[in-house]
């Protein structure tokens, strides 16, 4: 079907204009055409794979047009194994953000509402871009609703923690920007032309130094976005100011930008730098500092949201080990990991949105019992703290599992610390559950509140569904990343030292 990914990029955007374009009276009208249309694009995205051929080489579905000549910028969108996975997890995120924001933001709907679908197309436009500068465009244009998101429809602090997001990425983006600009120099140095194309940038030679100095601009970049220790002191705040949706958003997609950002451009396009030992160890020691920092972290919070917050630094450093593990397995892992922290902190976020609708309050101390009064949720929030925990059968074990097998074939230090950080992150959830939903009713204020709606059903069953699916059958998965996650590798090894 030709010119579908531009289909399922531009639904978000056209949704918006429908949005914009009614009265800001009709609130109904715009719930449903919001809604209307990211669901539109999540379905037009499941017609992707039936048109994406596994095991095929390189990038396809490639849509290329002239845009700005002069610089040599063009419309250049494609997809590999690795993008198709977050793409159809970008949309179906979305689409459920979209549908828990149904009772929320009455004041100011229209434009909350147009924020969210811009968001969408800028996530969509960074996993698609093969062109830098559109890469670029698109990461830097993620930021503007994300800031209006936290800055308007937060909590009490939602200025501080809006600033403090805006201004980490955007200083962020803008050595990732220089580094693409090394990049594009170095090839019209070489090849007489000036290019920002991915597939055409790879086949530049730099000089060790400088590569090394674009590894490390390019790093900036993706490092405050993952975030990776100890650039990661944005989130917590943006996390907790953040509405449910903003939440589900910024720790389901927005984190992975950056992990895709290391795998899409740092390593193919700066192998030897990416090779170099005291740079990989620099990386596993950032990711194992995460792990265990997040999780320890985690262990001493009192606010639901704020230890799911932090327990993306633990898993997310999960995902960077794997990059840098610098094999298949490793690799491999933590795409399909990033997939399953998207789901199951997704899913932590909604039941943590859903019952700070019902109490106005997320303090851990306030709770305990909820099983007694709210069964439903408790079976939802045990499956999404298992899946979190990396529990067999659920979607967290096989992506850890893949991960430290790959870091064990490297060194086994890595996959030892990396053990420690996967107790420690079962002791803080299951503690959480614990002090939650088991025991005696702690509060009479907890003894009415009521169980999960339809609506609220119908919104965490696809994840519970994706949860339990990956974790018994994740070969679909493994598949579709097999073929760009070895030629990532042929290509590190083709320089290795």
């Amino acid at each position: 079907m030709p010119h579908l990914l531009s289909l399922v990029l531009f639904l978000p955007l056209a949704g918006l204009l429908a949005v914009l374009a009614i009265p800001t009276t009709q609130w109904r009208a715009i719930r449903l055409t919001a809604n209307f249309f990211s669901l539109l694009t999540f379905l037009a995205s499941l017609l992707i794979p039936a048109f994406f051929h596994i095991g095929v080489p390189g990038f396809q579905m490639v849509e290329r047009a002239s845009w700005i000549p002069t610089i040599g910028a063009q419309y250049l969108i494609g997809i590999d194994g690795i993008s198709l996975l977050l793409v159809l997890l970008s949309t179906l995120i979305s689409a459920l953000a979209m549908w828990c924001s149904w009772n929320n933001a009455s004041e100011r709907g229209k434009l909350y509402y147009a924020m969210l679908l811009m968001l969408e197309t800028g996530v969509l436009g960074v996993f698609l871009s093969l062109d830098l500068f559109l890469f670029y465009l698109f990461w830097d244009v993620v930021l503007i609703p994300m800031y209006f998101i936290i800055g308007i429809y937060g909590g009490p602090r939602r200025s501080y923690a809006a600033i403090k997001f805006f201004v980490y990425t955007l200083l962020g983006s803008v050595f990732m920007l220089l580094g693409f600009l090394a990049l594009y120099f170095q090839y019209a140095k070489q090849f007489g032309v000036y290019t920002f194309d991915l597939t055409k940038l790879i086949q530049v030679t730099l000089d060790p130094a400088i590569e090394k100095w674009i590894f490390f601009a390019l790093f900036l970049g993706f490092a405050v976005k993952v975030p990776m220790f100890p650039f990661h002191t944005w989130l917590p705040d943006a996390h907790v100011e953040a509405p449910t949706a903003g939440s589900v958003l910024l720790a389901s997609l927005l984190l992975k930008m950056g992990t895709y950002g290391f795998i899409r451009f740092s390593l193919p396009l700066l192998p030897r730098a990416s090779m170099e030992p005291w740079i990989v160890n620099l990386m596993v020691t950032l990711s194992l500092i995460a792990i265990i920092y997040g999780a320890l972290v985690c262990l001493t919070q009192r606010d639901w949201k704020k230890l799911i917050a932090y327990s993306s630094v633990s898993h997310l450093g999960f995902c960077t080990l794997g990059i840098f593990a610098l094999n298949q397995s490793g690799l491999s892992g933590s795409v399909i990991q990033q997939v399953n922290h998207g789901i199951s902190t997704a899913l932590l976020f909604l039941l943590v949105g859903f019952i700070y609708e019902r109490r106005h309050s997320r303090e851990i101390s306030d709770f305990g019992g909820l099983a007694q009064v709210m069964p439903a949720f408790a079976t939802v929030f045990a499956i999404a703290v298992f899946s979190s925990a990396g529990l067999p059968l659920l979607n967290g074990f096989i992506g850890d599992f893949t991960i430290l097998s790959g870091a064990f074939a490297v060194n086994r230090i890595w996959a030892g610390v990396g053990v420690i950080g996967l107790i420690l992150g079962a002791a803080y959830l299951l503690w959480l559950y614990q002090r939650t939903m088991m025991g005696p009713l702690k509060y009479e204020a907890n003894r009415f509140l009521s169980d999960l709606s339809i609506r609220e059903r119908l919104i965490v069953f696809p994840l519970v569904i994706l949860a339990f699916a990956i974790g018994i059958y994740p070969r679909p998965l493994f598949e579709a990343v097999s073929s760009p996650v070895q030629e990532i590798v042929e290509r590190l090894n083709s320089v290795r030292f």
